[in-house]
């Protein structure tokens, strides 16, 4: 099974000082989802983002690698960059509304992606958003062509950018909390709905959450971050039965479960947080 993603030592900072992720290690091999998981502000979607190469104006990649098949991504000029985003590496954002054009149908925004990567001509792409929207079981997917993304659920927008990320058969897709903004029951379909298309199209997926819940439905292998750094890292089997971390156990202890009652619930402990936290300083007092 080779590798299509490949993180080495990676270190995002401000470039003022202080890091927001401290040298972490990740692999994602073919046909694979790899989950990474943690609190808001652990780091997930700046990783997400170095891959991407969107970072914020005021922070950047420090040290450590992005391989892609191979290649390192922060050795690329911008050129070869983004030729190789929406062709080989696509994203589903977080919130399906601001993730499409509002000004314009949902046709154009999908030929658009076909013709400029794939090199279709107007017809060819058109048949091929409609075969796409069928995929992900879009009701009447000639009629939602031609509408704007404001007459559409929530749901319906996120599996049109569903549609949008699997179009170019990418190698890879980072998907950045697809199902945040979306009610439980459709969250339910739109995982279902991806884990479907990943399998369907063998496509490497780095799928950021928050929630363990949703990385033991449809991921193979985890990383657990917390503070930026990584606390867990393996299988899932394996993490979700013998987690070794404290945090990775309080953060399992702490997520609902239907057999349970809500009073079983544990948030993390605060000595927890405090022992990462330290560990954080010590590397940011060490690594300047």
């Amino acid at each position: 099974m080779s590798l299509i993603l490949d993180i080495a030592g990676l270190r995002v900072s401000l470039r003022r000082g202080g890091h927001l992720v401290r040298d972490v290690s990740l692999q994602v091999a073919t046909g694979q989802v790899h989950g990474l998981v943690g609190e808001s502000g652990a780091g997930k979607t700046m990783i997400a983002k170095a891959v991407l190469g969107i970072l914020p104006d005021a922070v950047r990649v420090s040290t450590g690698s992005i391989g892609f098949k191979g290649t390192d991504l922060l050795s690329l000029s911008p050129r070869r960059f983004r030729a190789l985003l929406g062709r080989e590496i696509a994203m589903i954002p977080q919130d399906p509304l601001t993730g499409l054009n509002p000004s314009r149908r949902i046709v154009a925004q999908m030929t658009d992606t076909l013709r400029h990567h794939l090199g279709q001509s107007r017809g060819e792409a058109r048949g091929n958003a409609l075969r796409l929207l069928q995929e992900v079981q879009i009701r009447d997917p000639e009629k939602v062509l031609d509408r704007y993304p404001h007459e559409l659920s929530g749901g319906m927008r996120q599996r049109v950018l569903i549609a949008m990320a699997f179009a170019t058969e990418p190698s890879l897709i980072i998907a950045d909390e697809p199902t945040t903004a979306l009610d439980v029951t459709v969250q339910k379909q739109i995982l279902r709905l991806i884990r479907q298309m990943q399998e369907r199209h063998g496509t490497a997926v780095l799928f950021v959450t928050h929630d363990l819940g949703v990385v033991a439905k449809i991921c193979h292998q985890v990383t657990v971050l917390h503070t930026g750094q990584v606390v867990e890292q393996g299988s899932i089997d394996h993490v979700m039965s013998n987690a070794a971390a404290p945090f990775t156990r309080a953060l399992m202890a702490a997520t609902p479960r239907y057999d349970q009652p809500a009073d079983a619930l544990h948030p993390v402990p605060e000595a927890v947080h405090q022992t990462l936290r330290d560990a954080a300083r010590t590397f940011d007092g060490r690594n300047p």
